[in-house]
């Protein structure tokens, strides 16, 4: 899978792992920096370049985003058409039936093709752990999230 990927200094280091992991398994990463650590960086220079991308190709690329809370960026990348942001900042203590149950809903329903990471709330491993599920996850195709995201992708401001 085609996998574009971007941080401001927030989640640098975790973007340069997530990034090896992701070759490692076989998908073509495209990283979009930050090239280097530098606590003065914005996130908008790194998150709207993976936007721009997925929203040329939504359907057969992905992207992935990161930054303190992931909330500014995920605001960021779904200004752009056909970007469908989905934020994940760990487990939520009320889900009964999955840990990281907005990461399925996120794809089954919205069909979700960027994903923003709070790096300072997750660790490594969860990380890692979000981002396999989100990739594995398939949309359901179902025809009521047909429909609702094909009046989304109809409005025009």
């Amino acid at each position: 899978m085609k996998i574009f990927i971007g941080t401001d200094h927030a989640g640098y280091v975790l973007k340069e792992k997530l990034v090896a992991t992701l070759k490692a398994q076989g998908h073509e990463v495209i990283d979009k920096g930050a090239y280097k650590y530098d606590e003065k960086d914005d996130y908008p220079d790194f998150v709207v370049p993976v936007a721009r991308e997925v929203s040329k190709d939504s359907n057969n690329t992905r992207g992935i985003i990161l930054g303190a809370t992931g909330q500014g960026e995920a605001v960021a990348a779904n200004k752009f058409p056909y970007v469908r942001t989905v934020v994940y900042y760990g487990e939520a203590p009320t889900v009964v039936d999955d840990e990281a149950d907005v990461i399925v809903r996120s794809r089954e329903h919205n069909n979700s093709n960027v994903l923003s990471l709070a790096a300072r709330y997750l660790t490594e491993e969860m990380a890692l752990k979000a981002v396999d599920l989100w990739l594995k996850t398939p949309f359901s195709q179902g025809e009521r999230h047909i429909r609702r995201l094909g009046k989304i992708d109809q409005i025009k401001i």
